[in-house]
């Protein structure tokens, strides 16, 4: 494999796990807060659906991020409500969130531009076009790293750069701040949290907040900047894929960078299987290399890369005692 080759499959991988990325940040906040969220599947899809929607009818790609992020949010306020307020199944509540985006990403797509649930091609400033950095050109022939940071690091939506300063950001926030550590003592103990005095409802609402903002992002991104539209059921299983890579992470901010830029691999390697067989002489049929990630997702559920502990409380309705 040539390195032209290989920073072309890096270029896709950093694409592909962008949206990985931001759904496993968003399960990391709600589940350090003690809230499963099987839903990040169904706040990305409907992202996906309200920020490609509102992009064709405005032409405004900031307008369609906004109308994703509210739509996730949304979902996210209902699985809260469900989980946090009435303590519910949260598993139960975040499948049932699939379900009902899931469909009515199809029907609300449908009825409003009658393309068998799709939304219109977007193009020009109804998506988000590739940002240069700062001297990619002037660079590009140094030997190696020239062309690693114009080729692979440059040209990327502004979506992808923010996903990759979520994660800095996101460690701070829960290791270097008072909220942070607060909220990982609620997905806990809460009864300790709650003893100071601390109100543990509305640290995992803000928890799920966050998560609801981050799976918006998430769908924004796939739908105005990975593609150029909304698609049905184009996320994919990704939701779950984070999921997986969360777990795999141990739900730590950098392991979970690492993580997903592994599954963005696999997903660039069935993009070119071409690669594979001049590289090792192997020709795997393509439905194949599509199956790995999610037959990775299988192993690292299954526990066998190692096992991941999760938040003692995860999953735990709280009963404040009187």
């Amino acid at each position: 494999m040539d390195y032209a080759t290989l920073l072309q499959i890096f270029d896709s991988t950093l694409r592909l796990a962008t949206p990985l990325l931001l759904a496993c940040l968003a399960g990391l906040f709600s589940e350090r807060a003690g809230i499963f969220d099987i839903g990040l599947e169904g706040k990305m899809l409907i992202a996906g659906m309200a920020s490609g929607a509102a992009a064709a009818l405005s032409g405004s790609v900031w307008i369609g991020l906004m109308a994703g992020i509210g739509a996730s949010m949304m979902l996210a306020a209902i699985h809260g409500v469900a989980s946090i307020t009435f303590r519910g199944n949260q598993l139960i509540s975040g499948v049932a969130l699939n379900f009902v985006a899931s469909g009515a990403t199809v029907l609300i797509a449908q009825s409003l531009f009658g393309q068998g649930g799709r939304t219109p091609p977007l193009s020009g400033a109804a998506r988000f076009n590739p940002i240069e950095l700062p001297f990619a050109e002037a660079i590009k022939s140094v030997p190696f790293i020239g062309p690693f940071y114009a080729d692979v690091l440059s040209g990327h939506s502004a979506l992808v750069y923010a996903a990759l300063l979520a994660v800095p950001i996101t460690w701070w926030v829960l290791f270097r701040t008072r909220f942070g550590l607060r909220l990982r003592a609620v997905g806990e103990n809460p009864e300790s949290v709650d003893t100071a005095g601390v109100s543990v409802i509305r640290l995992r609402y803000t928890a799920v907040a966050i998560t609801g903002l981050l799976c918006g992002l998430a769908g924004a991104y796939m739908a105005t900047g990975l593609q150029a539209g909304f698609g049905r059921e184009m996320t994919a299983g990704r939701g779950y894929i984070a999921l997986a890579a969360l777990i795999f992470a141990k739900w730590r901010p950098w392991y979970a960078l690492w993580a997903t830029l592994l599954f963005g691999f696999l997903q660039a390697l069935a993009l070119r299987p071409d690669v594979i067989e001049r590289s090792f002489g192997l020709a795997i049929p393509v439905p194949a290399l599509d199956a790995l990630p999610y037959i990775l997702t299988v192993i690292v559920l299954a526990g066998v890369v190692g096992r991941a502990i999760p938040p003692r409380a995860g999953g735990q309705p709280y009963v404040k005692e009187r």
